[in-house]
């Protein structure tokens, strides 16, 4: 399977890393960026050739399917000229920063009539999210009745702001919830605990998430982005019988001068990166059985709606109601 990459930055370098190098039935054909220095080293380190645009390497017929991994606002465009020209294609999150976009991404689908789009969110392929699914699923814990949450950051750039919390960041436990419950969410607040110092002074950290599903369970989500101490990612499910909670990464346990003691994942690489492999594996499989498989176009679209509630929310102090339609039985599992 032939891939076009969009984006060689971070994650596009990564993606066309795994693709060429760990995952098998699939070669990256094409690259392109906005930096032509960046896409041609990325294009050498895998050897592929560079694209000079997005455009010209989804139309370019040697590409078979595409991953966007550009800019979160060139999205949109990137997806509906990937569907406009019959291009499965992996984006990465977010799938549109502004739901409006989502939704004409929704309806050229189906008017393509078979799904093309898959959204990055690898949280799914993690080994503990698909042990704590398998229980619930079996009822081994009864129905859900609350999730508590924690996603912590040891540190964060100046350029990240203070929507960022919800749509570069909670968007992960937005989704992973969805799927391990089972249900879409109806409602969102968010409240402001005092900020920690160790942060730039335009963000507010931490920040918590409150939602509420459809069926009146309650999630909170603690996203602390300057915690200094690791990357920490935190999930607990009670039900009406039982908890079941994310394992922490397998770790040796050092003991030595008086105490016993074991290392912390410092960054979201590290503690997610069997997730990223198998999550492009499953991907290029689906492609070569021609089965749609992994979060979909609808998934993208109802986390977006679920982010823009969160940020009016946050900027309101409201509890912002979910304004979310019926979900079409194109998308229906």
């Amino acid at each position: 399977m032939k891939i076009g990459l969009i984006g060689t930055g971070w994650i596009g370098e990564e993606h066309a890393r795994r693709l060429s190098g760990r995952i098998s039935g699939a070669e990256v054909a094409a690259v392109s960026d906005i930096d032509p220095e960046r896409a041609a080293a990325v294009a050498k380190a895998v050897g592929a050739r560079v694209a000079a645009d997005a455009d010209r390497l989804i139309a370019d017929p040697e590409v078979e399917a595409v991953v966007v991994a550009s800019w979160g606002p060139a999205h949109a465009g990137q997806v509906l000229a990937c569907i406009a020209a019959g291009k499965p294609v992996f984006c990465e999150k977010p799938l549109t920063t502004e739901a409006a976009d989502g939704l004409r991404i929704l309806e050229a689908e189906q008017a393509h009539g078979k799904r093309l789009v898959q959204v990055g969110f690898m949280r799914r392929y993690d080994a503990g999210y698909r042990q704590i699914k398998a229980v619930l699923d079996a009822g081994g814990v009864g129905t859900p009745l609350m999730a508590h949450c924690a996603h912590r950051n040891p540190t964060q750039p100046e350029s990240y702001h203070s929507d960022k919390p919800m749509v570069d960041t909670a968007v992960h436990e937005i989704d992973v919830l969805r799927w391990l419950l089972g249900e879409e969410f109806a409602t969102v607040q968010v409240v402001v605990p005092r900020s920690t110092a160790k942060r730039y002074p335009h963000l507010v950290d931490p920040q918590i998430l409150l939602l509420e599903t459809e069926s009146g369970a309650r999630v909170d989500v603690e996203v602390f982005v300057n915690c200094q101490y690791g990357y920490d990612i935190q999930c607990e499910i009670v039900g009406e019988t039982g908890t079941v909670r994310l394992p922490d990464p397998a770790a040796p346990l050092v003991r030595s001068g008086g105490r016993a003691a074991y290392p912390l994942v410092q960054d979201f690489p590290s503690r997610f990166a069997d997730a990223f492999d198998t999550e492009l594996q499953e991907w290029v499989d689906a492609l070569h059985a021609g089965l749609p498989a992994g979060p979909s176009a609808w998934d993208g679209y109802a986390a977006t709606v679920v982010t823009n509630a969160a940020v009016e929310a946050r900027r309101t102090g409201a509890i912002v109601p979910v304004d979310l339609p019926a979900r079409p039985d194109f998308y229906k599992e």
